[in-house]
């Protein structure tokens, strides 16, 4: 899997890539929400930039909606072996836009409910994608821009990344994005963050688990690339499900329908064409039919 040399300069866009829209209507979106997303495809990875880079990549309901609809659309496209969530700008997201905000204050209760479904939607959509998916985050990633980060399966991070869970500030509360948060720091340091709403530095968050690696901004796209090459080898039925069985034996506190669910997926897996062609292939020490050959 390669990711074109465009996704090299984020501060800008990347260069040369088409406005993402096809699937903007799916959602019965109307056409400004393009304009918050952009797509690029190379090969069998897809990257969604989140674009809205004056506004730090803030979240309004047509950037919720655009990207929901994105990946929808991935997850049922059987050429899409990985997604990267990256974004434009100086920021990875701000999280919620404020003008956005201040209308919804407005707004009555049942509207508001609505509207925090949207995005429980997009987490949940995003969390339980059947691709792998690699944030790359750059910049302040804040309130709503931690949720994405912590849905995703790899989260890749430069150094000079900053965090928050800032919506306490607010007289607020991250509830929508609490059960990917807590998942991935854990109960404690969940309560710590939720409650002060303070900033927190890129090596924080890597001890805390938020992020898997740290490196320096003019690496991150080489670190991508690498985790990249890495999903390629990997069985793309096995690397889509992994994230399925985690969530399974995580949550799952019957040991002995554990052990038969795991057996009866192992022999499942064994039996299949892509089982067949993994084992095969290392026996024949050769590559199997689904690593790229570029």
């Amino acid at each position: 899997m390669v990711i074109n040399s465009s996704i090299a300069a984020p501060r800008h866009g990347p260069a040369g890539v088409a406005r993402y829209d096809p699937y903007m209507y799916e959602a019965g979106a109307g056409p400004e929400m393009s304009d918050a997303l952009r797509i690029e495809r190379s090969a069998a990875v897809l990257t969604l930039w989140l674009d809205r880079p004056t506004l730090h990549n803030a979240f309004d309901a047509g950037l919720i909606a655009a990207l929901t609809a994105a990946l929808d659309a991935a997850g049922r496209d059987p050429e899409v072996r990985a997604v990267v969530l990256a974004a434009t700008g100086a920021s990875f997201s701000a999280g919620a836009d404020m003008q956005w905000m201040r209308g919804m204050a407005a707004a009555s209760e049942e509207d508001n409910r609505q509207d925090s479904l949207a995005l429980a939607r997009l987490m949940r959509t995003l969390d339980e994608l059947p691709k792998p998916t690699i944030a790359r985050v750059h910049g302040a990633a804040f309130g709503g821009g931690v949720g994405l980060v912590a849905c995703c399966d790899i989260a890749i991070a430069s150094t000079n990344a900053r965090f928050g869970l800032t919506e306490s500030r607010l007289g607020l509360l991250p509830a929508v994005i609490s059960p990917y948060v807590i998942d991935a720091i854990g109960p404690r340091q969940a309560r710590r963050w939720f409650t002060t709403g303070e900033h927190f530095d890129a090596e924080t968050a890597l001890r805390i688990g938020l992020v898997h690696q740290l490196v320096e901004p003019e690496r991150i796209d080489e670190a991508v690339q690498r985790q990249l090459g890495l999903l390629d080898k990997a069985g793309p039925i096995a690397a889509a499900s992994a994230k399925q069985l985690v969530r399974r034996v995580a949550g799952g506190h019957d040991r002995d329908a554990l052990d038969r669910d795991n057996a009866a997926l192992i022999a499942r897996l064994r039996v299949s064409a892509e089982g067949q062609e993994g084992l095969g292939a290392f026996l024949d020490k050769r590559a199997p039919h689904w690593v790229s050959q570029d």
